[in-house]
């Protein structure tokens, strides 16, 4: 069918134009994971380029990710007592206050992890990922350990099993037979 007889068609509002088209396969659609890192790395970019001034991402350092993660402080929403505040250490505070709300600690973590393997996707060298840096992790170990005293619930470090559990030899007997 030509381009004139599709326009012809389409002008016709006959449906045999949609038909006879051929179909293209489209690509898959994006897991959940991939998108959020797409819109995460998106975000990422706008505001390296909103930079006074704009800041190349082959210029970007540990330094830009840290102020991107206090930048985005501003539109958290979990409530964050301040030391001063009559419900600091409160779980669950019975009224209302004025303490700022902030990103939560998973939230930048998980933020963190979307735009370091973006950074690699998009050609940038592991060696040289600023989201990996170390900085980065003391940054959001300390948000963790003042959300967690802010709220009242103590993060404690899992600890590593040295050795795993071996079965005796009556035990694995036992499960063979």
């Amino acid at each position: 069918m030509s381009s004139t007889e599709i326009q012809r068609n389409i002008a016709e509002g006959s449906s045999r134009s949609a038909i006879d088209q051929p179909t293209l396969p489209s690509p898959a659609p994006l897991s959940r994971y991939e998108s959020q890192k797409r819109r995460d790395w998106n975000t990422f970019g706008q505001y390296l380029r909103n930079q006074k001034p704009p800041v190349a991402l082959s210029q970007c350092n540990c330094n830009h990710v840290l102020e991107f993660l206090r930048y985005l402080d501003q539109f958290g929403k979990t409530k964050v007592h301040l030391h001063g505040c009559v419900f600091f250490g409160q779980r669950d505070p019975p009224a209302p206050c004025t303490c700022p709300l902030r990103q939560a600690w998973g939230s930048l973590d998980a933020l963190i992890g979307r735009l370091r393997a973006a950074y690699e996707e998009n050609g940038g060298a592991p060696e040289n990922n600023p989201f990996g840096n170390g900085a980065i992790r003391v940054y959001l170990r300390e948000v963790k350990e003042c959300q967690a005293k802010a709220r009242g619930i103590p993060y404690k470090k899992k600890k590593k099993r040295k050795n795993p559990i071996k079965m005796s030899d009556e035990a694995k007997q036992s499960k063979l037979s």
